[in-house]
């Protein structure tokens, strides 16, 4: 129903104009932050290392992975989506600042980092208990600070006081996911904690090279034995850093006599080859390449890193949801949380053709369900969403009950197979007509 003119005056809204109200103060909208407070940090210096575009690259990868609140058949395969709550925080909306892809990405980069991170339901339906028969509304990521037999106290970001505040909550009603790659990057001498230490040790070899110092040793003509001497010196230095300091192109000058070795010159070490060995080891132990971290690796390469890196962290994160926030009620009717990996991002688009063709030729595939992985909107022909060959004829199904005629003037007298065409009509119907009379 079109508005009219009147309608629209009266129902228009602006978000400038309209949005003023006296009685409005900022302190009632709660706490205030220049940056987004509940956005996840790196610990332990993570933030400022080489080590961060690796955690970045395997939260983007995981995140971009589907997972979903599904139902099973009997034979445990995929049937349909569930319609829950749980669903629309899989894939629309975790909480009210992240969507469910922001939500696992912030789940994977804190679990790398940590080592160990929780999911915690914060809105539900009704109160949350260890049976977990309860409808998850909205989840968090928690940051676990003390373990305890059967629970852990946890800190979570507020949404409605704009804090993090700490929460001690039972095993049973939150998800514990651990880094299935924690002996590699998580523990105390594991390869990654190493290379991080060593990336310490270069930076700060690098601050003191960088820092401005001269690192000269002056020789003076006379033996520094006494306390009156040492003075002289003293006085000597001093007088050589205010030449330094007072001159605008850092000249200064000294007696003949004296002489001056520079000690910063740069001091041949195997820390760069440390360190590249390390990084190497680390990328062989988790299944990356340099291909991957800058685009450029080949299918193979991308397959084996989505299975020996991606698949391990993105399972763990599904069975533990499974095993927390599904009751056993619910596994019994087949209700399952899956995750689904498009295999069509990493195609060449002169390799789609064949691969539509052999799809939809052998019955896996329906023409509409090809035609969306390519990104076009389903056709309207009945015949796409059948699970047909188009390269062979299909037979056709009457309309009626009746048999199809076969006569022996629907083939030419000299044609093969007449005779016997003529012995299935005597045989079908006595020798007669084909009314029967």
């Amino acid at each position: 129903m079109e508005m009219t003119i009147g309608s629209r005056f009266k129902h228009a809204w602006n978000a400038f104009v309209n949005n003023r109200s006296p009685t409005t103060y900022v302190r009632e909208l709660g706490s205030s932050y220049s940056r987004r407070p509940d956005r996840p940090r790196f610990s332990g210096g993570n933030e400022r290392s080489i080590v961060t575009p690796v955690y970045n690259r395997i939260a983007l990868d995981g995140a971009s992975l589907d997972i979903q609140h599904v139902r099973l058949d009997e034979n445990g395969r995929f049937k349909s989506v569930m319609k829950s709550a749980l669903n629309d925080c899989l894939t629309l909306e975790a909480n009210i600042d992240q969507t469910a892809r922001a939500f696992m990405q912030d789940v994977i980069m804190s679990m790398i980092d940590e080592g160990c991170v929780a999911i915690v339901p914060v809105d539900t339906d009704t109160k949350p208990n260890d049976e977990g028969s309860y409808d998850i509304l909205s989840m968090r990521v928690g940051k676990i600070l003390e373990w305890f037999p059967a629970h852990v106290k946890v800190r979570v970001y507020n949404d409605r006081t704009g804090n993090k505040e700490d929460l001690l909550l039972s095993k049973r009603s939150i998800g514990i996911v651990e880094n299935p790659h924690y002996a590699v990057m998580n523990e105390r001498n594991s390869i990654m904690q190493r290379l991080l230490r060593k990336l310490v040790l270069l930076d700060s070899i690098d601050e003191q090279s960088g820092s401005g110092k001269l690192d000269l040793i002056i020789q003076l003509p006379y033996i520094i034995k006494t306390d009156a001497k040492r003075n002289q010196a003293e006085e000597r230095r001093k007088l050589i850093e205010q030449q330094l300091a007072g001159s605008k192109y850092g000249i200064a000058y000294t007696d003949a006599t004296e002489r001056i070795t520079q000690l910063n010159r740069p001091v041949e070490n195997n820390l760069m080859k440390q360190i590249e060995y390390l990084t190497n080891m680390m990328y062989s132990q988790l299944g990356i390449t340099q291909a991957i971290m800058d685009g450029t690796a080949d299918e193979k390469t991308m397959l084996n890193y989505y299975n020996r890196t991606i698949e391990p962290i993105v399972s763990a994160i599904v069975d533990e949801m499974k095993r927390k926030f599904l009751t056993k009620t619910a596994r019994t009717q087949l209700q399952s949380i899956v995750f689904f990996r498009n295999p069509f991002k990493l195609v060449p688009i002169n390799d789609i053709a064949e691969i539509a063709d052999k799809f939809t030729r052998n019955e896996i595939m329906t023409s509409n369900e090809f035609r969306q992985v390519i990104g076009m909107k389903p056709s309207d022909d009945p015949k796409a969403d059948q699970l047909i060959n188009s390269n062979i004829a299909q037979p056709t199904v009457p309309t009626t009950g009746a048999l199809p005629s076969a006569t022996s003037e629907s083939l030419p007298a000299e044609a093969p197979g007449a005779d016997a065409v003529k012995g299935v009509k005597e045989m079908l119907f006595g020798g007669g007509s084909q009314n029967g009379s």
